[in-house]
């Protein structure tokens, strides 16, 4: 058995402790914003906060997370009113949107660090890969997170019109309070 707090819940995983944290995390809890997409922790789509870190969770075992604190794309937020994910949503900088929970989780561990990170510090950050080629737009919609952080800027932009995040909580399992 394997313990750790994901989302800040206590976690018991009954599976091999050589299972990557990517599937207990998809198939046990249903957190299915850690998305797969290369296996081999290139890609960054399975970001994940480790205890600060932003880690691949394709390439990190149970074994390895025994005693961490994981939070995950669904644990940032619960009505994606983080920083990151309100400057993302108001420079338009998501398209089709696959890659962009490890680009949150992989920036917010940045600006829990660095909350005035340069162009290259983004850069250096943020090595995820986006197909849609988001990147100009990133580094500095992450700037305008940490400037919000900092309480230098305030980012109005919120869910989706006609959605209220409530509402998305509740058509969402991952989402919803037990």
């Amino acid at each position: 058995m394997t313990r750790l707090t994901v989302n800040n819940e206590a976690v018991e995983y009954l599976l091999d402790p050589a299972t990557p944290l990517l599937w207990a995390l998809r198939d046990a809890s249903n957190l299915t914003g850690t998305k797969y997409g290369c296996g081999t922790g290139s890609c960054g789509a399975c970001t994940v906060d480790i205890d600060g870190r932003a880690v691949r969770a394709c390439q990190t075992t149970l074994a390895q997370a025994e005693g961490s604190f994981v939070t995950t794309i669904e644990g940032l937020s619960r009505d994606r009113t983080h920083p990151v994910q309100l400057a993302l949503i108001a420079d338009n900088v998501p398209q089709c949107g696959f890659c962009i929970p490890g680009i949150v989780m992989a920036a917010a561990a940045l600006l829990k660090r660095n909350a005035a990170p340069s162009e290259e510090a983004v850069a250096a950050a943020i090595t995820n890969l986006c197909r849609c080629g988001i990147y100009p737009r990133l580094i500095e919609s992450i700037q305008r997170a940490g400037r919000a952080m900092r309480g230098d800027e305030t980012i109005t932009a919120g869910a989706r019109p006609g959605i209220d995040p409530a509402d998305a909580a509740k058509r969402v399992p991952a989402l919803s309070p037990k």
